[in-house]
């Protein structure tokens, strides 16, 4: 069993230096740094990345951290935007060695506490758009590595198999009790019993834990799913106080 994540962290510019750096899908890629005086983090927290060019010049972007609780080890998956000011060097230059400027951890809405702290049984629905996957990432592992009891369902709406972020690891939580559901908006699988569309109102009654159970429910992805998916959820008797939301934007 890990430790327990660490409630209210302390919230810093830090220097890490990146120990892993890997491609994850064909636009995105896996970033783990070292953080010496890292004070660990919530599941769903995030950090500001700082890049500073040669002339002075500063651009700052927010990215999730995939990874929770004690420990120098933070794991980010970025997705690049080409026309992002952050993201492609992350992405297309970050090398092994490198130093990057963090700040962090923040947040502390769209975090997942285990149920020993929450005193809350009820089920947690977590519903992911393209690389809004990231938070959700450190809210499965954080569940597992506890054996917390609490009932955990994804909902992963994505464009195609291979555009999937941690699909290895995703299928095999699957295979330790996570309900894990996708919905492919270009191309399906061969044998893929749905066909693929984008997700729609009636979909998301049959894959979402229904209203009548009280859910807690995160969404996080690009502005217009958050806002659409959060909607329909409404329309469909979800409370709007039992749903929690984050949106990314171009970085």
């Amino acid at each position: 069993m890990s430790d327990p994540p660490p409630a209210a962290a302390r919230t810093a510019w830090r220097v890490g230096t990146v120990i892993e750096a890997r491609p994850e899908t064909s636009s995105a890629r896996r970033i783990v740094l070292d953080i010496p005086d890292w004070p660990g983090n919530d599941a769903g927290q995030h950090l500001d990345v700082r890049l500073t060019a040669p002339d002075g010049y500063q651009a700052q972007r927010s990215y999730s951290i995939a990874s929770a609780g004690l420990g120098s080890r933070v794991e980010l998956a970025v997705d690049e935007l080409p026309e992002g000011e952050v993201s492609p060097f992350l992405v297309e230059d970050l090398q092994l060695g490198d130093r990057l400027e963090v700040h962090g951890p923040l947040g502390g809405y769209f975090i997942w506490m285990p149920q020993s702290v929450t005193h809350d049984a009820r089920p947690v629905q977590l519903i992911a758009g393209g690389s809004g996957i990231v938070p959700f990432l450190a809210m499965v592992r954080a569940h597992a590595a506890i054996a917390d009891p609490t009932p955990f369902r994804l909902l992963y709406a994505v464009r195609e198999q291979s555009d999937v972020f941690y699909l290895q690891e995703l299928l095999q939580l699957a295979l330790s009790g996570l309900k894990l559901d996708f919905v492919y908006s270009g191309t399906a699988p061969r044998d893929w019993p749905v066909p693929a569309g984008r997700i729609t109102k009636e979909a998301l009654a049959g894959l979402a834990i229904p209203a009548s159970e009280k859910p807690r429910v995160f969404i996080c992805g690009s502005t217009g799913f958050v806002e659409l998916v959060a909607g329909w959820l409404i329309e469909l008797g979800h409370a709007a106080a039992d749903i929690r939301t984050e949106r990314f934007g171009g970085t």
